[in-house]
C-alpha cells in the first residue's frame, strides 16, 4: 500500500514584531515602521510601509533611517512578543495534529492522512481565522505537499493571505519565480547563479545537476531538486517540556549560599552554552534544591526567550531565593531551561544585544576550541567548601 500523499501547512505572523507594536500603539497602523535599536541597531521588522524605502530585515537601522528619515523606531519589551508567540502556540497546539515551531512566528503542521475526516484546506483556514479573531494578529500560510513548497507558498500569499499549491504543480508554480525565492539562496549564491545566467527557477531546473555542484558543493545539488519541488525534510513534533537542564550533587551537604548560588551560575553557564550551540533559545527556567533529608522542591518561572547566560542568571538567583530555606543543608543542585524553540527570537531588538551576540560568539568559539571549562564567570569560581 502507497503512502499517503503528504499535506503540509506553514503558518508565518506577519510582520510579527510590527504587528505587535501596531497592537499596542494603534496610531502606528499604515505608517513606517522598524522595530530596532537607532543607532547602533539592526532592524528586527519592518512594516510594508517601511519596505517601500527599500528598508529590510537584518539592515542597520542607522542606514534604515537615511532611507527614510521619518521612519518611526519602536523598541520595547521582549515580554510582549514572547507571550503572543506562546499565545499562537496554544492554539495550534489545540487543534493541529502534528506541529512544529520553527520559531517564535513560524510554524509547520502536518496533515497527511488527515484527508479522509476533513477538507485540510479549509482547516487551515479556519484555523488562520481563529488565530486572527483571538489575537488579532495577520498571518499567512501556504499548503503544499512538502515544507518548501508550503513555506514558498506563504511568502507568495503575504500580507495576511493563503495560497495552496496543488499536489503535482509543484514545478510549475515555482518555474516564473526568481531564484531567491527558494529558501536558503542568499545573497552571495545568489549572485553566482546570476554570474551563470541563472535568474528564474525554472532556469535551475533546466540546468544540469552535475554543473550546479561544480559551482556550489553540495548545496548545487540540493537547489536543483529544490527546483524541482521537491524536499523531503520531515515536520519535527514540537514538544512544550523539550529542555536541556544540569544539576550536581555535592559529596557534602552544603549550607553556604554564596556556594550555592556560585553553583547556579556555573549550571546556568553550562545549560546556556549547550542552548546556542543547539541553536536554541528558552522561554521558561527552573531551579532544583534537594535537601539533606531527600525532600525535592522546584520552582520555575516563564521568561522572555533567550540564550544568554546574563539574562538568565538573575532569574535562576531570584528563584533559589524564593525556594532556599535558609540555613537547610543542600544535597542537590539543579537548573532547567524549557520551552524550546530555534534562536530566530531576533535578540538585536536593543542596541547593544549586537556586541552581546559577538561576545557570546567570542566566548563560544574559545570553549569549542580549548574546553568548555576554560572560560567561566567569576562568580561561578567563588566556591567555598563548607
Amino acid at each position: 500500500m502507497s503512502s499517503p500523499q503528504r499535506i503540509i501547512a506553514h503558518f508565518d505572523l506577519d510582520s510579527f514584531f510590527v504587528s505587535v507594536e501596531i497592537l499596542n500603539n494603534p496610531s502606528l497602523k499604515g505608517k513606517p515602521v522598524i522595530v530596532g535599536g537607532r543607532e547602533r541597531g539592526v532592524v528586527a521588522a519592518c512594516s510594508y510601509e517601511a519596505r517601500k524605502f527599500g528598508i529590510h530585515s537584518g539592515m542597520p537601522s542607522k542606514k534604515a533611517l537615511q532611507l527614510c528619515p521619518h521612519l518611526i523606531v519602536s523598541n520595547v519589551s521582549r515580554g510582549d512578543y514572547s507571550r503572543y508567540s506562546r499565545w499562537v502556540t496554544q492554539i495550534i497546539a489545540a487543534k493541529a495534529p502534528l506541529f512544529e515551531k520553527a520559531s517564535v512566528d513560524e510554524f509547520y503542521i502536518d496533515l497527511t492522512g488527515m484527508s479522509k475526516f476533513f477538507k485540510p484546506l479549509q482547516w487551515t483556514i479556519d484555523l488562520r481565522q481563529q488565530i486572527i479573531d483571538e489575537t488579532k494578529l495577520p498571518i499567512s500560510f501556504g499548503l503544499s505537499s512538502n515544507k518548501m513548497m508550503a513555506k514558498i507558498a506563504t511568502n507568495e500569499a503575504k500580507p495576511n493571505g493563503y495560497l495552496q499549491i496543488p499536489f503535482g504543480k509543484e514545478k510549475e508554480f515555482l518555474a516564473p519565480l526568481t531564484v531567491d525565492k527558494i529558501p536558503g539562496v542568499g545573497d552571495h549564491t545568489h549572485a553566482i547563479l546570476k554570474s551563470m545566467g541563472i535568474v528564474t527557477i525554472k532556469d535551475v531546473s533546466e540546468r544540469d545537476p552535475d554543473e550546479l555542484e561544480e559551482r556550489l558543493g553540495k548545496w548545487g545539488a540540493d537547489l536543483w531538486l529544490k527546483s524541482q519541488g521537491i524536499h523531503h525534510s520531515e515536520v519535527s513534533q514540537y514538544h512544550e517540556a523539550k529542555s536541556v537542564s544540569s544539576e550536581n550533587t555535592f559529596e557534602e551537604n552544603k549550607t553556604d549560599t554564596g556556594f550555592l548560588k556560585s553553583e547556579l551560575v556555573r549550571l546556568t553557564e553550562k545549560i546556556a552554552y549547550e542552548l546556542r550551540q543547539d541553536a536554541k533559545v528558552a522561554g521558561c527556567v527552573a531551579v532544583k534544591i534537594r535537601y539533606h533529608d531527600f525532600e525535592t522542591v522546584s520552582r520555575q518561572t516563564t521568561i522572555d526567550y533567550t540564550c544568554a547566560d546574563d539574562e538568565i542568571i538573575p532569574v535562576v538567583k531570584e528563584l533559589f531565593d524564593k525556594l532556599y530555606r535558609k540555613g537547610e543543608p543542600v544535597r542537590l543542585l539543579g537548573v532547567r531551561l524549557s520551552e524550546l524553540t530555534n534562536d530566530a527570537i531576533q535578540t538585536n531588538l536593543f542596541d547593544d544585544v549586537e556586541r552581546k551576540s559577538e561576545l557570546y560568539k567570542a566566548i563560544d568559539n574559545v570553549k569549542n576550541r580549548f574546553g568548555k571549562n576554560l572560560l567561566t564567570r567569576a562568580s561561578s569560581n567563588k566556591r567555598t567548601r563548607k
